[in-house]
């Protein structure tokens, strides 16, 4: 069925597997892949070919929204890649969401196929009707599962360099749903436009390329980096549990491959820095490190840079699965803005806006806004709702009118969307953006709102708190939210402890203008975290069990 298809596999970068071609063809037998099997570009754009012919052979073809809950590793590469070949529109979740939350979200996608582990295939049985509309069944497993096909049967042998299927820059390429720890999980249309502006930025900015290996803790980017050239190391840890990594096996996986770059949640630099101390452990291979999925603590920062090279830049990028990335800032800059002692009193800085993107702050407003007025827009310097436009911004939701009028302004000047973020911050005289938290977890008080980033950033200094989170609650008969630090202390503590620890937080908050009318301290053992990165602070959650505790 490649016949159909009369373009060059390289001519036409809307469809971005023609990176991967052009980069057989530049550099034939360098490794795409280096762990944990080498497969040079050459032999993984033809394992591409030969799987996007199978697929099309068993009725998935351009325009097919395909499931895809396939394990990190090689077979995620060529399925991938396999599907973007011809057109097909993979559809990607997080399983760290919980069951409830993805079938719901899979019920919403109107999938056609459905490619994944045996596991994954129990669904279909518990939840018949989120899959009505699938006719495809694809098992990456070596168990016989009825009424699905084996993913290695869909190998076909072709002898020519199939070319893929031709898309136009409008056509939908991915859909790839939001983790949902800052509300339920969405599904986020990819335009090949957007995938294609996102690996431009990457290669202009981030300036990933042929010459760099790249540790890939998480999929999706690593899809991109393929698509620039750098080879992969697939790093030795389950990227849904990133909390769970053995940080010895991310060492040895950069120090035996001279990784020069890699991505890592914060979670993943903090399991790294807390192996290495009273260690002479080094990663000097590593010149570029990015971090992101929620802030990174100074202190982090500063700990990760004494384990790499000197020469080495750690950025920490802003965005969201919406519009990835916004803005950057490297860690020199980072520490220069950020004075240790004030540390995030002003917010946390996340840098210029990146090239292409165009970033305002407009009036914190909870309801939707039906279209584009500067009068909206805050004064400079003011706290507002971060909104966004550009290549890399994505324009809609798929099957999901409600989060589209709450997260999209339609500009009708020239027909351009704005996103809205759902995060509050500011602009400084010099256009650098400070962050300040999400909108919909800011403290509205009485006579006052208050925002976590700030507020959180007095009680993180205290030696003995690893990490709070301000939350609100109402109290009976009150009309407005009641303020509520959450602590998780460094080690564990009970008793007597903890209540001296107590007053000396509730001292240091009566002593700040941010927090001098803050009374209601909770202990947290374990703060709930995103299931994507494991860093970002699940506040709905901690809200919940807060009011409990206080009632």
């Amino acid at each position: 069925m490649f016949n159909k298809y009369k373009m060059s596999k390289v001519d036409h970068l809307d469809n971005i597997t023609s990176y991967l071609s052009r980069n057989a063809l530049r550099f034939p037998d360098k490794p795409a892949i280096l762990h944990p099997q080498t497969i040079s570009f050459k032999e993984l754009d033809k394992e591409v070919d030969r799987f996007a012919a199978g697929l099309e052979n068993h009725g998935i073809t351009k325009g097919s929204r395909t499931i895809l809950l396939v394990s990190a590793g090689p077979d995620f590469f060529v399925l991938c890649f396999a599907l973007l070949r011809i057109g097909a529109v993979p559809i990607m979740i997080d399983p760290g969401m919980g069951t409830r939350a993805m079938i719901k979200a899979l019920s919403n996608s109107d999938a056609n196929a459905f490619i994944g582990v045996p596991k994954a295939h129990l669904l279909k049985y518990f939840y018949p009707d989120a899959f009505k509309k699938v006719n495809t069944w694809i098992n990456t497993g070596n168990i016989r599962i009825p009424g699905s096909v084996k993913y290695s049967s869909l190998r076909t042998e072709v002898d020519f360099p199939g070319p893929q299927c031709h898309i136009e820059p409008n056509d939908v390429a991915g859909i790839f749903f939001t983790s949902g720890s800052t509300g339920p999980p969405k599904g986020v249309i990819y335009h090949a436009k957007t995938m294609n502006a996102q690996v431009k930025l990457m290669e202009d900015h981030f300036k990933y390329g042929p010459d760099e290996i790249d540790l890939c803790t998480f999929p999706l980017l690593g899809l991109f980096v393929t698509c620039l050239g750098s080879s992969l190391v697939i790093a030795d840890m389950d990227p849904l549990k990133p909390a769970e990594l053995i940080p010895k096996k991310l060492i040895n996986n950069i120090n035996e491959y001279k990784c020069t770059q890699m991505f890592g949640s914060p979670m993943i630099l903090n399991r790294l820095v807390s192996f290495s101390k009273n260690q002479t452990i080094k990663m000097n291979s590593l010149k570029r490190v990015i971090s992101a999925g929620a802030p990174v603590p100074l202190e982090l920062i500063d700990s990760f840079l004494k384990l790499i090279a000197p020469s080495a830049t750690l950025h920490t990028p802003y965005g969201a699965t919406e519009a990835l990335p916004v803005s950057d800032i490297t860690s020199t800059e980072l520490l220069d803005q950020n004075e240790e002692e004030a540390a995030y009193s002003q917010g946390i800085c996340i840098g210029y806006p990146l090239p292409g993107i165009s970033i305002k702050i407009i009036n914190i407003i909870d309801d939707p806004i039906p279209e584009w007025s500067n009068q909206i827009i805050a004064q400079k310097n003011e706290i507002g709702e971060i909104v966004v436009i550009g290549s890399s911004v994505t324009s809609e939701y798929h099957n999901n009118q409600y989060a589209n009028s709450m997260a999209k302004i339609p500009d009708h000047s020239d027909n351009s969307i704005w996103h809205r973020m759902g995060d509050l911050g500011r602009q400084d005289s010099k256009g650098i953006l400070w962050f300040y938290g999400r909108k919909n977890h800011r403290v509205v008080g009485s006579g006052r709102i208050l925002y976590t980033i700030p507020v959180e950033a007095v009680f993180n200094r205290h030696p003995d708190v690893y990490r709070s989170a301000l939350v609100g609650v109402t109290l009976l008969g009150k009309h407005h939210q009641e303020a509520v630090i959450c602590i998780q202390t460094r080690t564990k503590n009970k008793g007597f402890y903890l209540e001296k620890l107590k007053r000396d937080l509730l001292v240091m908050a009566s002593e700040n203008e941010l927090t001098y009318d803050i009374k209601h301290i909770l202990f947290h053992p374990d703060f709930p975290v995103d299931p994507r990165h494991n860093a970002k602070i699940f506040r709905e959650k901690l809200a919940k069990w807060a009011e409990r505790r206080i009632r």
